[in-house]
């Protein structure tokens, strides 16, 4: 293969894994983003024709095969769950093997495999849902579609539809709604799809794709491929399986079309209602309930061509600022929205500046402050045997991420109230451990006074540079972080890398070690020199490993990408083996 060759010496390495390490993957991102883009801007021209050469042209190309083997086989983070072949870990031979066999000339005559259920646990409740694991093959045969699809529907997709989008989350959502409300109180459909990736019908959404028969064959094949669970087999007649790489899209797709749908008909001057959608949860809001319950009748109506139903008991009608039907506000992504009555200092204003008497407030929910406490009580409950260290390395990432993601909001009082019931927790689990000691003694042996401030739960631990603290987390050290909203229509295909590179420095998720870090490397990945994506998924290591004498300062860190992280984590290993061979041998 030409692209086995590494970039400077012009040779093919002496093995496969040498041969997929030099591959030039800045090369080929960049090939395959320029035919992504190509393909949105012929989308939004209306070019079918050019959309589907452009597809096919990608489809076939080595670049687009080899990125979509990568990502599957090393990035994703069902990378080593496998499917009903139980194949879970690819070697660099196989990897380019599969790239030869998801070429769009090898895919006639191939039968799809059906995929393997896996149940997960719902956040925050006892029941689970079904995950549908397709075989690597596929995997690799989905991303590869998925590239050459996903352009055309960027050009398509409403502007208030946030779920599993490049470039597009839940906190984006969120302002929308918060834009949507802020100016007039109005009332709320907070609507729920019923079973709604499992009854999409299938034949209506393989007519609203429109692409050219070899796509929506193979497509089709994924659809009706079927599941096992426990070595049952079951068809699959209706619905898009959760947990395929394409399944996302599908789901976008099914279910576009609801924000024009509901404004159908409507004159320009007039309120028209407005519809925020985060994959199949979706809330419509309207100052006027009559004209709410029209734009119901017309979502439904839209959704049953689709097989779809809003579900009778968890869909209701509420509003912002006044109880209707015995509730005020709602919960959308674990937050509650909600309007209160404020006198004229801390009332919100119109945008002339004129008091509306009330304040929009957007917190995070009491259904999500109470599943993060529940999740943190058991983990203290099932460590309660395990040295306090361990305890504090455990729960700090939990809290971390909890906070990150409620940061954008008023969430400051909440913070507080979940370090005093983590505080509680951290008391009964030492009381649990040594029930036969006081108190006063547990506190002195857990908790311990830094620089004559108040006691922090903390461990000290052996480091290179001496004996310091390591200390749990509050939640109230997670400052409070307005988020921008994406502007309209935006997509990463537009070409606008300027603006994509500074929304990831200032997105949400991005701790402020990372985010710091983004901004010293410019965007950009050390290792393999490309710039940062939204989809990317990023990790943090030392540049120097501290098994041999790095120092865990932030000069010492860079970010990469985690295909990048995991190729130097094994360099770094075998450098760390052969220190200690050294070290070894010379005593």
């Amino acid at each position: 293969m030409k692209d086995r060759k590494a970039p400077r010496e012009g040779e093919i390495p002496d093995t496969e894994s040498e041969a997929w390490k030099a591959i030039p993957w800045r090369k080929l991102e960049q090939h395959v983003f320029r035919i992504q883009k190509r393909i949105y801007q012929a989308s939004q021209q209306g070019n079918r024709r050019k959309v589907q050469k452009l597809q096919k042209l990608l489809m076939k190309s080595e670049a687009a095969r080899l990125l979509a083997v990568r990502r599957v086989t090393q990035e994703n983070q069902g990378k080593k769950t496998a499917g009903v072949d139980g194949v879970k870990s690819v070697q660099p031979a196989e990897r380019f093997t599969m790239v030869q066999q998801i070429h769009p000339n090898q895919w006639k005559g191939r039968k799809t495999r059906p995929v393997r259920r896996v149940w997960i646990p719902k956040p925050g409740k006892a029941e689970k849902r079904p995950l549908g694991i397709p075989v690597m093959y596929e995997r690799s045969q989905q991303a590869l579609v998925k590239s050459a699809l996903e352009p055309e529907w960027e050009s398509q997709f409403e502007a208030n539809s946030y779920g599993f989008r490049p470039g597009r989350g839940p906190h984006d959502a969120i302002e929308a709604i918060f834009n949507a409300i802020r100016y007039k109180p109005k009332f709320v459909l907070d609507a729920d799809i019923k079973g709604c990736f499992d009854a999409i019908n299938q034949e209506e959404l393989l007519r609203k794709l429109k692409t050219y028969p070899q796509v929506r064959q193979i497509i089709k094949g994924w659809l009706k491929a079927g599941v096992v669970d426990k070595y049952v087999f079951t068809p699959t007649e209706a619905g898009t399986p959760q947990g395929g790489v394409i399944s996302p899209l599908l789901a976008n797709i099914a279910l576009h079309g609801m924000e024009r749908a509901i404004t159908e008909g409507i004159r320009t001057k007039k309120e028209k209602p407005i519809l925020v959608r985060y994959a199949d949860d979706f809330v419509i809001f309207h100052s006027k309930k009559e004209e709410l319950e029209k734009a119901t009748q017309k979502i439904t109506t839209s959704l049953k061509q689709m097989g779809l139903i809003l579900s009778p008991t968890k869909t209701k009608v509420t509003h912002t600022r006044y109880e209707h039907e015995g509730n005020v506000g709602f919960d959308f992504l674990g937050y509650t929205v909600r309007q209160y009555p404020a006198g004229k200092t801390h009332t919100g204003k119109n945008t002339v500046g004129k008091p509306l008497g009330y304040k929009t407030i957007i917190k995070p929910s009491k259904k999500d402050i109470k599943t993060h406490i529940q999740q943190t009580n058991q983990w203290m409950n099932k460590l309660k045997s395990t040295p306090q260290e361990a305890v504090i390395k455990k729960l700090n990432p939990i809290i971390k991420g909890w906070c990150n993601y409620h940061r954008t909001v008023c969430a400051k009082k909440v913070f507080s109230g979940c370090d005093r019931c983590v505080h509680a927790q951290m008391l009964e689990w030492a009381r649990k451990r040594h029930q036969d000691k006081g108190i006063t003694w547990r506190i002195e042996r857990y908790w311990h006074r830094e620089d004559g401030k108040r006691s922090v739960f903390a461990a000290p631990v052996q480091t290179e540079e001496g004996r310091t603290l390591l200390k749990l987390r509050s939640h109230s050290q997670t400052e409070i972080q307005r988020h921008t909203k994406i502007r309209g229509e935006a997509s990463p295909y537009d070409g606008n890398l300027v603006y994509w590179s500074q929304r990831l420095k200032k997105h949400p998720l991005m701790g402020s070690t990372k985010a710091r870090l983004l901004q010293r490397q410019k965007g950009m990945c050390p290792r393999c020199g490309l710039y940062f994506r939204d989809e990317d998924l990023l990790e943090i290591d030392h540049i120097v490993p501290t098994a041999l004498g790095g120092k865990d300062t932030l000069a010492n860190k860079w970010v990469y990408h985690r295909h990048c992280h995991d190729e130097k984590t094994a360099e770094d290993m075998i450098r760390i083996r052969s220190v200690k061979a050294a070290g070894v041998n010379n005593n």
